[in-house]
């Protein structure tokens, strides 16, 4: 497997912005994949943001078992991180989202109240590509105010959301400079938190069913109709091949075919609900 890496140089410049808008917030909201909750932190936002109020948000928990939603949080607490897990699909979660990031503020807001002043509260919304945080944005504003989409690096510069109680700063996706755990690099590449052209998919195709094979082998069973999963993921990549008619002529495996089908099955949760760290 290819060592992974990505920054382009627009994350540089992001990471500049968001630390020149500080000053202007009163809070962070950083977006996280359920799927790869550890992967998504990044430490350089982290600590970038040490001295503001930060609320974790577990996004895409459709796609996770509840337990496992359940168990991140409950660790996350137990960091000192102030957590909620929320689908940005499920209209609940615009509620669960306005209350605990009142929550979190609660005494700024009573200040304000005191003095007789009402502001919105200002919100920096950040996080590794390809997370949601614009999906999120949309459904507090219940309605399309930020830009979409299903690949990394949609958002590339700031944008500011005003709403009645709130204004929102949706800022680009940004990725540690380094990744010194190749194990998380490969989770935020499964999740499609990286340029997928600068990936050779084959490879991240057999590390997926790999990974798979020992985390969930009734779910990669029941997914492809394979029994017998106590062979090399070559040969688990070959009979997915077959089931799925992945064959050019003279019954040659088509393995870039199948390498797109198996990660998109994975993304889209067709596999099944799956926490991979």
């Amino acid at each position: 497997m290819q060592h992974l890496q990505w920054f382009p140089g627009h994350m540089t410049a992001a990471m500049r912005m968001m630390e020149e808008n500080l000053k202007a917030v009163d809070g962070v909201m950083v977006v996280l994949d359920a799927r790869a909750p550890r992967a998504s932190l990044n430490n350089k936002l982290n600590k970038l943001f040490a001295n503001k109020k930060v609320l974790f948000v577990l996004n895409k928990t459709d796609l996770v078992d509840v337990a496992d939603v359940k168990r991140t949080v409950s660790e996350f607490q137990a960091e000192g991180k102030e957590t909620v897990a929320v689908s940005a699909m499920d209209k609940r979660a615009v509620d669960l989202l306005y209350s605990r990031i009142f929550a979190l503020l609660k005494e700024k807001l009573d200040r304000n109240k005191e003095k007789g002043v009402f502001k919105p509260i200002r919100i920096m919304v950040a996080g590794i590509p390809n997370t949601g945080k614009s999906t999120i944005i949309n459904a507090l504003c219940g309605g399309k105010k930020a830009t979409t989409g299903d690949k990394a690096g949609v958002t590339k510069g700031k944008q500011w959301v005003r709403l009645r109680e709130l204004e929102l700063l949706d800022t680009p996706g940004t990725m540690p400079p380094a990744f010194e755990n190749q194990t998380l690099a490969k989770h935020l590449a499964y999740i499609g938190s990286m340029n997928d052209a600068n990936i050779d998919f084959n490879d991240l195709a057999f590390e997926l069913l790999s990974e798979l094979k020992d985390k969930y082998p009734n779910l990669l069973k029941e997914k492809y109709g394979i029994e017998n999963l106590d062979v090399e993921p070559i040969q688990l990549f070959n009979a997915i091949c077959v089931r799925r008619g992945f064959l050019r002529r003279g019954g040659e495996y088509d393995y870039d075919r199948c390498s797109t089908a198996v990660i998109d099955d994975f993304r889209k949760g067709r596999i099944g609900k799956i926490i991979l760290d």
